[in-house]
């Protein structure tokens, strides 16, 4: 499983012209043996995003509660300190413009909070993927809409609201990221976040080798009209 994991992740690189590795992230009951957990002390839920860019390792649910919207976003209960912390976060988001007055009633989140959530590089962990994630430039996630079947959900703030996104059904979504994510995970401003569910990861995979061989051919007529040339199949 691995292995047929890892060459997954070297092959959408290559194909989406990749220059960040595809992160997995697992919902799990139980911590997974034989993957170190997290230290904690991340200030949100998508600095997990960017560290599983690099290695392997878990995170028990409190250890998300830092980031009190990353952590409504995930399932948690807004109830008691991070409860108060959700509303003052919410209630200042309001009075600076940021958000209207329920917009966050509209923030897609799990129904239910999974135990621990494992993140990695696509291929390093012993278990499949919930959903795999990777960042990209735009041209990437041209490609990797393109190969997704019908309509792709887009959103914005939170950016880790496209896990739950992905989790209610979508087999493919990007996010145009959010202020805080391009501050916590240091993500460039030419690049967004795409997502696939991990059960559509093998057919997404072989759609976009296909659309990538397509665009190749449909790009190479669209440089000779641009240069001028006869149309190949008009006689």
């Amino acid at each position: 499983m691995t292995d047929h994991l890892r060459q997954i992740a070297t092959e959408l690189s290559h194909d989406l012209e990749l220059d960040q590795t595809p992160v997995q992230v697992t919902y799990l009951d139980a911590p997974p043996k034989g993957v170190a957990e997290h230290p904690g002390g991340v200030p949100s839920v998508c600095t997990f995003f960017a560290e599983g860019q690099k290695h392997a390792f878990y995170a028990a649910l409190p250890a998300h509660e830092a980031c009190e919207i990353g952590a409504f976003v995930l399932g948690a209960a807004p109830e008691g300190e991070l409860g108060a912390r959700l509303m003052a976060t919410v209630g200042m988001m309001q009075k600076e413009g940021y958000l209207q007055p329920g917009d966050e009633g509209k923030i897609p989140r799990n129904a239910t909070a999974p135990k621990y959530v494992a993140y990695g590089p696509l291929g390093s962990l012993p278990m499949p993927p919930t959903n795999v994630l990777f960042f990209a430039k735009p041209k990437s996630a041209m490609l990797a809409m393109e190969a997704a079947p019908g309509p792709i959900p887009m959103n914005g703030r939170p950016m880790c609201a496209i896990v739950p996104t992905l989790n209610q059904g979508a087999g493919v979504a990007v996010s145009m990221g959010c202020v805080g994510s391009r501050v916590f995970t240091q993500m460039a401003d030419d690049r967004m976040l795409v997502g696939v569910r991990g059960d559509h990861l093998d057919a997404f995979h072989a759609s976009v080798q296909k659309i990538v061989r397509a665009n190749k051919l449909v790009g190479a007529e669209d440089q000779r009209r641009r240069d001028g040339s006869a149309h190949p199949f008009v006689k």
